[in-house]
């Protein structure tokens, strides 16, 4: 793989029919919606325990030549071919040109579909105005491909709900929308993006915990040093014979960089996270990187994760108490004097088992990237139920008294919150992740929405990541849509395998995942162990490595030109 990446640029087009334009109009925008969708061998290299079915070259980064240009064209609903169902009305007010279409119901029928026409290949804002006096679903699709579900307002008034950064290829494309329930559509507008360019891949990579360790500092500044400019690769595996690993490897080649694991505490017992805890340490050893987060089963006498199964309430453990760097003797004290809650004794016996497990991994200084409390702001664990602020309160707990208390030094710690409302201080978190699953049959693209979202709410000071994952993002459209994730993590089961042990088409095709996994966006493990061991005296000089980036950047100049 060459390490300075080689954009192939090349062009497109795609031809439809549909609803004419009109001069573009000024509109008095009530709202603007961004849309989000809220799911043995030598170190530096893995041992062969399993053949490749075949090798495959690099694939470069490819996509169409963007060529920015500001532009904007408005398409009137009325003017469009109505199905059967639809009609025009004029009755509410504020609407634009002479009416807007209603009579949806959900029908198979009950679309519009306009046929635009868009100057160059760049990213584009779709704004859809639409009123409706109950929530409706909208779908939108370009080209008989569904990329967005959002849903309306119910108050009557019509509001401009924008899709941003939607990629169009210069030409003639179709923008189809269907609702499930009854709309307004009064008019399209189609927009040159802007905020796509906003994001920045600058980090300082300075962690959180001013005593981190040297190993911890090391990797990430390997990664701070990296993102923007690849994709590092990721693998959850069940358990510890690394059977997923070496299935990506006979299907693509190549070994996943980060080997993500989830440790268990079942029904109190942390005795099953010893294997999972050694597992990580040996991949660290066949040098890559650990990955962990923790499927905490609630304390109490019906433990789960999940909130709907176990009676443990979070909200009855937190405390005005500052018991984050009191000893376990201490903490007994306050439990036996009724300061602090059974619930609340249980969680510090709880994190402090945990602290125990990864002090072994802290002890052999071996780096972590470490997730706990995913997911946050959902109410489906224990840990998000009881609403934001508890769960702010027990992310400060732990990061403390791990921290501070067991001094795990070696821990990077991704917050895995999802929301603005589930932001913890930023000084106590060093990546920021989302979580991403998209029904079988859809195209999983870059998620660039969410992608700018995160970065909205977290600022551009941190390293944003695809924590989990149904598919791999396409490479191609990360790179095309600025939106780099610093690593992806592809859950196992039926996202990678199916019943049979083969490959699971069910989320994404093998050839997708072939193409992602030799992609010179995307970091793998060989690759991995190659830049970190690069230096001027191995292998390139200085002035062959000067000469070779000319050379790339040449070849990208030249296809640009194209």
């Amino acid at each position: 793989m060459n390490f300075k990446k080689c954009i192939s640029l090349t062009a497109a087009a795609m031809l439809l029919t549909g609803c004419n334009s009109v001069p573009r109009a000024e509109i008095s925008e009530t709202e603007d919606i961004s849309i989000v969708e809220l799911t043995t061998g030598d170190e530096g290299s893995a041992e062969a325990t399993t053949e490749p079915v075949e090798s495959y070259p690099d694939y470069p980064v490819s996509y169409p030549a963007i060529e920015q240009q500001d532009t904007g064209d408005l398409y009137e609903a009325e003017l469009c071919e109505l199905g059967s169902g639809l009609s025009i009305s004029s009755d509410r007010e504020n609407y634009s040109g002479d009416g807007y279409v209603t009579g949806f119901t959900g029908g198979e029928t009950d679309y519009l579909d306009f046929n635009i026409e868009v100057p160059s290949n760049q990213h584009y804002d779709l704004s859809f105005c639409i009123a409706s006096d109950a929530e409706a679903e909208c779908t939108v699709f370009l080209n008989d491909t569904e990329i967005s579900r959002f849903d309306t307002k119910s108050d009557g008034a019509f509001t401009v709900i924008t899709l941003y950064g939607v990629f169009l290829v210069k030409g003639e494309s179709e923008i189809r929308l269907s609702a499930d329930g009854d709309i307004s559509f009064d008019f399209l507008k189609i927009s040159n993006n802007t905020t796509l360019s906003e994001i920045s891949y600058e980090t300082d990579g300075e962690l959180s915990n001013a005593n981190a360790a040297e190993s911890a500092k090391e990797l990430m500044s390997f990664l701070t040093e990296n993102y923007g400019e690849y994709i590092i690769t990721g693998q959850y595996v069940s358990d510890e014979t690394n059977k997923e690993l070496d299935f990506v490897y006979r299907t693509t080649g190549k070994y996943p960089v980060i080997r993500f694991s989830a440790l268990e505490n079942f029904n109190d017992s942390f005795d099953e996270s010893f294997k999972t805890i050694d597992a990580a340490a040996e991949w660290h050893r066949k040098g890559g990187i650990v990955g962990l987060m923790w499927h905490w089963e609630s304390p109490g006498s019906n433990p789960s994760v999940y909130a709907e199964e176990t009676d443990f309430l979070l909200s009855d453990a937190v405390t005005d108490e500052d018991i984050a760097l009191l000893t376990q003797e201490e903490i007994r004290g306050l439990y036996g004097e009724g300061r602090i809650s059974e619930q609340c004794y249980g969680l510090i016996l709880d994190i402090d088992n945990m602290a125990g497990q990864l002090l072994s991994l802290k002890n052999k200084g071996i780096p972590v990237l470490w997730r706990p409390l995913h997911e946050g702001s959902g109410d489906w664990f224990w840990w998000g139920a009881s609403g934001a602020e508890d769960y702010k309160w027990l992310w400060q707990l732990m990061y403390t008294r791990m921290t501070e208390y067991f001094e795990l030094d070696n821990l990077i710690w991704i917050w895995n919150g999802q929301s603005e409302d589930t932001l913890v201080d930023e000084s106590t978190f060093d990546i920021a992740a989302v979580d991403i699953y998209m029904g079988e049959d859809k195209n999983y693209g870059s998620r660039y929405e969410q992608f700018a979202s995160l970065q909205k709410i977290i600022g551009t000071g941190k390293l944003i990541a695809l924590s989990e994952c149904s598919s791999v993002p396409d490479i191609d459209a990360s790179f095309r849509d600025n939106a780099v994730w610093s690593f992806f993590g592809l859950w196992y089961g039926d996202y990678l395998q199916n019943e049979e042990g083969e490959f699971s088409d069910k989320y994404m095709t093998q050839e997708n995942f072939i193409r992602a996994y030799n992609s010179s966006g995307a970091l793998t493990l060989d690759e991995y162990g190659q830049l970190k061991n690069a230096s001027p005296e191995e292998g390139t000089t200085e002035d062959e490595s000067e000469e070779a980036t000319a050379e790339t950047e040449e070849t990208t100049e030249e296809a640009s030109a194209e």
